[in-house]
């Protein structure tokens, strides 16, 4: 049996960012798996702009109920070089890079590389600002976590009205009653 026969498969978005960097930062997801389509959000008060995208990365994946086949897709070349070329050689040095020095966000690093263990994850660069439907999705719903976090809202739990900014409606067209 193959290994998309195992397990489901999810196509994931992230994106995350902080602005000004370092200050207040969104995190955003999209899960997509068949017909079903999930978006995630989040933000925090001050952080960096690979914290976030980092944490878009972590929570899609936590947010997996079952062990998943994924393709992650990430704008940042800092997440996807660090999880695929990186990662090993800093747990084999004590989480040190290869000049000795303290990884930067290794919470985060252990994090991602715990929520990864339980899935088959094939990591995937988009240019950011390219014209990729879910990835320019992404990329607003970052700009929706960010304004949500600097009026005090938890951008996970925002609803649609307490939303920073809200989606835009579609206007129906209303009949117009005819003359008799």
């Amino acid at each position: 049996m193959s290994e998309a026969g195992r397990k489901h498969h999810v196509v994931i978005y992230t994106d995350g960012g902080c602005a000004p960097n370092p200050g207040p930062g969104g995190w955003a997801a999209i899960l997509l798996m068949g017909d079903h389509k999930k978006e995630l959000k989040g933000g925090e008060p001050s952080s960096t702009n690979n914290r976030m995208e980092l944490m878009a990365a972590i929570s899609s994946l936590e947010a997996l109920k079952w062990p998943c086949v994924v393709d992650m897709h990430t704008d940042s070349q800092y997440v996807r070089d660090g999880i695929t070329k990186y990662i090993n050689n800093w747990k084999r040095n004590g989480w040190r890079t290869a000049s000795k020095e303290a990884v930067k966000n290794d919470d985060l690093w252990r994090r991602l590389d715990a929520a990864a263990q339980a899935h088959t994850v094939h990591w995937h660069w988009v240019k950011g600002h390219s014209g990729d439907h879910y990835n320019d999705r992404a990329d607003e719903l970052v700009h929706e976590a960010r304004e949500e976090v600097k009026q005090g809202i938890n951008p996970a739990l925002a609803t649609p009205s307490e939303s920073a900014a809200p989606a835009k409606r579609k206007r129906r067209a209303v009949a117009k009653p005819r003359a008799t």
